[in-house]
């Protein structure tokens, strides 16, 4: 076994890696850039190396500074996680002429797999179901609509070297074949270096099914069941479950046993995934077809773990230092549900603008929450601890068969204080929950995500709640287009029903009683014979609520309510025992306070609470209202970012919808365009500019 390992990778995963390899007895080294000197990877690690500026093209992506930093620190294997330089053949390459074991597959098979083109001829060469399409060079634009018209609309345009949703474009008509090849080509240059592009049939109904393998150096490769991945936001993966909804145990055999035949085909091993697409409308179990492969650890991997029982990233270890799997197909087991929702930082009340900025506070659920289970069974455990330099994390332990509770398990790279950085992946954490059935496990789902806290930057938790919570992804009826069907004009926050928001009201009363009598407490010039106000108006999304608070309970618009409340001045949670119509529910609330009373965020959304005194909320009808100013004429920058082009200078005249800017953030260009017809009056910032969120770039007249 080897002694010592390098991670080539930051955050979560480097965090992921470094934990079992602790459990394994094998001493660690991290690398990282200038932006990650303290972070929890590096602590975590025996030994760390700096490699470069904060730019991963300056830092992780410098392959001879990784193989230097193994070299001085003496570690014999290097695990490249995921993304970066993880399925580069030529790393791979480099590590075996360096003498160092590369814990992923061979450099051939990540070759054959890296080209989307050849992979699929390979694919269908190995007997595995391809979509159908056309895999050679396609000559000119004229070409390409012959083609498309040859394979039937609709049909999608892809960029051969492309991944992460880049370099895509669906095709309806011959006109948006002719509008889109040529920008196919252009971004898969510009993004990948190779402006080859290929056309396929789109699968409409699309579903997102992969397939998790692992493999050995002695010919043993086994299947270990599906993940369903079909929530994706432009092309990128949101929620992760596993098994799949969708699946039958006849459709998992097909899948897994064709995946298989596609790793042999290569000479594969180690940990690899094939992905699928499915055709939601096929009930004969055949309707799938290959998409790509990835040869590396994927970010879902741990739903994986949690049904079947098996670490991955030991496996992958012991793979790579020439170990037998040890176990075969038969021995893969499939025990209860896992469900992964991978946190942001971006706003999803704006659109999912990528967010930046320092860790406030940082909190993820641990299980003293309450996870509301049927049968009234609660506990769990975590796998999450806190960082520090010992790395006293521990490693994934699955649950074991027949075990009949519900846990929480966060996979993070972060710690409360940090920053999250404009050069890396906006991901913070990855939550994820286990139970014996599906509903369990998001039951478990929305009550972690209830008590995740997570101030700062803006963050996605609201919205992974609202999807929880949505009877579609309930009942399993996914597809890759749920996103943008259910929230077609953004995401405003889950609905409220007229028993959460009286819950809510009394909740926000209750606080302002605990924060009056404070308050009188510490002034002590009042009279010891004042009591705090029992009676209050509480108005919480535009609806206004009697609040009466007494030693005997909470009556709200005249109605007891069954509630157990505990609230001391400062507390930023609140747990409401008895909500709920069965009085068997726990809910979990975030609260803060606010101008004249409480943010509640909870189930998805943030509610803000004015509580009066009942005597004095009458006069708020003699307030005069506040008008808003009218910010139309500015171009202001939605995020935190880059300036890295501006199009405009102060005396253009600019039209609706025009490009005015391009603001670069979290590795990705967000285009700024006009929203009315003027001039430019004036210029406020200039190229290469750091912008903070709000920042006005320029005025138009």
């Amino acid at each position: 076994m080897f002694k010592k390992i390098l991670v080539a990778n930051r955050g979560e995963i480097a965090c992921r890696v470094m934990r079992t390899a602790k459990a394994m007895g094998i001493k660690t080294v991290a690398v990282y850039s200038d932006a990650d000197s303290r972070s929890p990877h590096v602590l975590m690690a025996d030994e760390a190396v700096r490699l470069g500026p904060a730019p991963a093209a300056d830092s992780y992506l410098k392959a001879e500074l990784i193989l230097l930093a193994a070299k001085e620190t003496g570690a014999d294997c290097i695990h490249p996680g995921y993304g970066f330089l993880s399925e580069r053949e030529s790393f791979a390459l480099a590590c075996a002429e360096a003498g160092i074991a590369f814990v992923g597959p061979p450099p051939a098979a990540i070759a054959a797999m890296g080209d989307k083109i050849e992979s699929k001829k390979l694919a269908k060469a190995a007997g595995v179901n391809v979509v159908p399409g056309y895999l050679g060079e396609i000559d000119s634009t004229d070409h390409a609509v012959e083609i498309a018209g040859g394979i039937g609309y609709p049909v999608m345009m892809k960029a051969s070297a492309g991944g992460g949703g880049k370099g895509m474009r669906l095709a309806y008509s011959e006109q948006d074949v002719r509008e889109g090849f040529e920008a196919t080509k252009r971004e898969g240059l510009a993004s990948f270096g190779d402006d080859r592009v290929f056309i396929e049939k789109f699968i409409e109904s699309p579903r997102h099914i992969e397939i998790q393998l692992i493999g050995d150096q002695h010919g043993n490769i086994v299947y270990l069941n599906e993940r369903e991945c079909s929530i994706q936001r432009r092309h990128q993966k949101v929620v992760e479950e596993a098994p799949s909804p969708f699946v039958t145990p006849k459709m998992r055999k097909a899948m897994g046993e064709q995946a298989v035949a596609l790793a042999r085909a290569v000479g594969y091993y180690s940990a690899g995934t094939v992905e699928l697409i499915v055709s939601g409308a096929d009930t004969t179990g055949e309707g799938f077809y290959f998409l790509e492969m990835n040869t590396r650890l994927q970010v879902e991997h741990p739903v994986t773990e949690e049904i079947t029982g098996l670490d991955l990233v030991e496996l992958m270890i012991r793979v790579a230092a020439g170990e037998p799997l040890g176990f075969g197909q038969d021995e893969v087991k499939l025990n209860g549900w896992s469900i992964e929702n991978r946190v942001y930082a971006e706003d999803p009340y704006r659109g999912f603008l990528p967010s930046i900025g320092r860790l406030v506070r940082y909190n993820p659920p641990e299980t003293s929450i309450p996870l509301p289970l049927a049968g009234g069974v609660r506990g769990g455990r975590d796998i999450h601890a806190d960082h520090d330099a010992a790395g006293s994390a521990p490693p994934p332990t699955p649950p074991a068969s027949g075990r009949g509770d519900a846990y929480v398990r966060v996979d993070d790279g972060v710690r409360e204080g940090g920053e999250v950085s404009m050069f890396y992946d906006p991901m913070i954490a990855k939550l994820i929950t286990w139970a014996p059935t599906r509903d369990a496990a998001i039951a478990a789902q929305i009550a972690a995500l209830d008590a995740f806290e997570l101030e700062g930057p803006g963050n996605n938790i609201d919205f992974l709640s609202a999807i929880m919570q949505h009877p579609r992804f309930q009942s399993g009826a996914l597809t890759t287009g749920f996103i943008a069907e259910e929230y077609p004009d953004g995401f405003h926050g889950a609905p409220a029903d007229a028993e959460l928001l009286k819950t809510l009201a009394a909740v926000a009363a209750f606080a302002a009683t605990a924060e009056a009598d404070r308050a009188r407490r510490i002034d002590g010039q009042l009279g010891k014979r004042l009591r705090p106000p029992a009676d209050w108006s509480v108005t919480i999304d535009k609806i206004d609520h009697a609040v009466s608070v007494s030693t005997d309970g909470i009556a709200v618009d005249g109605e007891e309510l069954d509630l157990a409340l505990e609230y001391t001045p400062g507390d930023r949670m609140v747990v409401a025992d008895g909500h709920g119509v069965d009085g068997d529910e726990h809910l979990t609330i975030r609260i803060a306070k606010a101008r004249a009373g409480f943010k509640l965020t909870t189930r998805g959304a943030s509610h803000v609470a004015r509580v009066l005194p009942a005597r004095v909320a009458p006069y708020t009808a003699h307030m005069i209202e506040k008008v808003a100013p009218d910010l139309s004429k500015f171009l202001i920058c939605p995020m935190p970012g880059l300036l890295v082009r501006l199009d405009v200078a102060a005396g253009d005249r600019v039209e609706a919808g025009q490009p005015l800017a391009v603001v670069e953030a979290m590795k990705m260009e967000n285009i700024l365009r006009a929203e009315k017809t003027g001039t430019v009056k004036s210029v406020a910032a200039k190229t290469g500019d750091s912008l903070a969120v709000d920042q006005v770039i320029l005025e138009l007249d």
